[in-house]
């Protein structure tokens, strides 16, 4: 079964968080640790810190967009990551 992946990136060098949608997570990732995705080339190297996993792409882009659109989703979802979203 194919899986629609959510996953939120924290930068190592500045803390910078990026959210983002895929079908593939390992490659993904691996696209943006190698500069190959535009919007975080200047901010690597990434930690992956959190994804999510569904079944239905349209419930994968909801996630996403709300986590890019209402701040205090995004910002719940922070809380919940304290530990793991550390400061470097």
């Amino acid at each position: 079964m194919l899986m629609h992946y959510v996953y939120l990136l924290q930068s190592i060098s500045n803390n910078k968080i990026y959210i983002g949608y895929t079908k593939d997570l390992r490659k993904r990732f691996t696209a943006h640790q190698q500069g190959m995705n535009r919007a975080t080339k200047s901010h690597r190297p990434w930690k992956l810190t959190y994804y999510e996993a569904y079944i239905y792409k349209e419930d994968a882009i909801k996630r996403e967009n709300m986590l890019k659109t209402y701040p205090k989703t995004l910002g719940g979802l922070k809380r919940r990551l304290q530990k793991s979203l550390k400061h470097y």
